[in-house]
């Protein structure tokens, strides 16, 4: 793993949160992306190496809105850039990590992520990701 690339905050409304974020980072979004297949709307702040990504719920099934249901607005994830996805996968789980999808899928922002629960990483749900060349 290379860095961290974002932390994911889960927000109930994504407009009340940028205005929250910009006033207290004194930037805007660079970008706000739906991302369908995950019934998500994101909004992206840059600071320095790191970014912020606000994940808001577009349905009420959305995995999003049964975090904010069971925990509240807050953060969702820690993610990780990396190189090669597939090859971290193989490392992980032969490390013991448990992967919640074996094949990564496009995500947010151009990257191709992998999720490893929970249970396996001391309740952080992190996220693995690789820029899609």
């Amino acid at each position: 793993m290379k860095k961290i690339d974002h932390i994911g905050i889960a927000v109930k409304d994504i407009k009340v949160s940028n205005a929250l974020f910009e006033k207290l980072l004194g930037i805007q979004p660079y970008k706000q992306e739906e991302v369908g297949s995950e019934d998500v709307l994101t909004s992206f702040f840059k600071t320095d190496t790191t970014k912020i990504e606000l994940l808001a719920a577009t349905n009420e099934n959305s995995v999003i809105a049964k975090f904010l249901e069971k925990k509240g607005e807050g953060i969702h994830h820690i993610a990780f850039e990396v190189d090669n996805i597939e090859e971290e996968i193989k490392r992980l789980q032969n490390n013991g990590f448990e992967v919640l999808n074996e094949i990564p899928k496009k995500g947010a922002d151009n990257k191709l992520v992998v999720f490893l629960h929970p249970k396996s990483t001391n309740g952080v749900l992190i996220e693995l990701c690789q820029s899609i060349k």
